[in-house]
């Protein structure tokens, strides 16, 4: 372990945050002129403030220098992330830093247009960053998987997951079939448009698109749920997050050549019958910095008008 890595864990063990880092989602040039004042802000209050390279050049536009790293570099030179962006822009900060082996609590705010898990609005930036900063904020843990492609017993490609596991078909209409497996057990054939696995923290997302259900995310538990199954029988079934879960495309006449992986919407692969998906819990969750003035019940109905319509 690196000296910088080492005070960084020291400080996260006392509370203390002295060291900030900023990423904003890299085409967001509306943010130019806030990236800049929250540097000044951190800066004001003896906090260092430490931007992710493409956030620097966005920065940039608003006439300010700033100490610079790789996004990856983050891990052991800060002590809380704040990121400037939406939904997409987390997911796919929270998977490259947790494949980098990092813990560092993000504190999210909201550019996009959802703003489920980005929930922190852009008025509410400072006295969220200040109420963080004075360690008055809740961190909350969310569940985050490893999934890998393997064939032939060799993994060639392992990934971090914050969202859902997708299997899908491509551009041709007939429907996938996927044998899945929990444990070296069994469970289903499906025959569907596809399949997705989706964390408590994804159940909000494509899952609940596809008819699947809502859990909180205090739950620790998987959603595997089918996409227009072609038997109404074939619904949703919730497992605990400890199983290991593995996905295989079947052979024969029905099942289209393009089946693809993809990983939080982020990355697809392809999927012939001779790969699987393997699917297992990973050792570090992702830290999330929740604001105090809403609780998850309240994003809901904020967010996805749930319940009231």
């Amino acid at each position: 372990m690196s000296s910088s890595a080492s005070a960084s864990d020291r400080q996260r063990r006392s509370g203390r945050i002295t060291r900030v880092g900023i990423v904003a989602r890299a085409d967001l040039h509306r943010a130019a002129r806030v990236l800049v004042d929250l540097g000044e802000w951190l800066r004001l209050r003896g906090v260092d403030a430490i931007f992710e390279e493409r956030t620097s050049s966005l920065a940039a536009e608003g006439d300010a220098g700033q100490k610079t790293v790789r996004l990856e570099e983050m891990i052991g030179a800060v002590d809380l992330i704040v990121l400037l962006g939406g939904d997409g822009t987390l997911l796919g900060t929270a998977d490259r830093l947790a494949m980098a082996g990092a813990s560092i609590p993000i504190l999210g705010v909201n550019f996009g247009s959802l703003g489920f898990l980005t929930e922190i609005t852009l008025p509410e930036l400072y006295d969220a960053l200040e109420a963080a900063l004075n360690g008055d904020t809740p961190i909350e843990e969310r569940l985050m998987l490893n999934a890998e492609i393997v064939e032939d017993g060799r993994v060639l490609e392992h990934v971090r997951v914050l969202n859902d596991v997708v299997v899908t078909r491509g551009a041709l209409s007939r429907m996938t079939d996927l044998s899945v497996s929990v444990n070296d057990q069994f469970v289903a054939r499906f025959k569907a448009d596809g399949l997705i696995v989706a964390t408590a923290t994804g159940s909000t997302a494509y899952n609940l698109s596809a008819g699947g259900p809502i859990v909180h995310p205090g739950v620790d538990a998987l959603v595997v749920t089918p996409i227009a199954p072609h038997t109404l029988t074939n619904r949703p079934v919730v497992v605990p997050a400890s199983f290991t879960l593995v996905i295989q495309p079947l052979g024969g006449g029905t099942q289209p050549a393009d089946v693809y992986v993809t990983f939080d919407g982020q990355i697809g692969h392809p999927l012939p019958v001779n790969r699987i998906v393997r699917i297992t819990r990973a050792d570090q969750p992702l830290r999330l910095v929740r604001p105090t003035t809403r609780s998850y019940f309240d994003v809901l109905r904020q967010k996805l008008k749930w319940a009231e319509r």
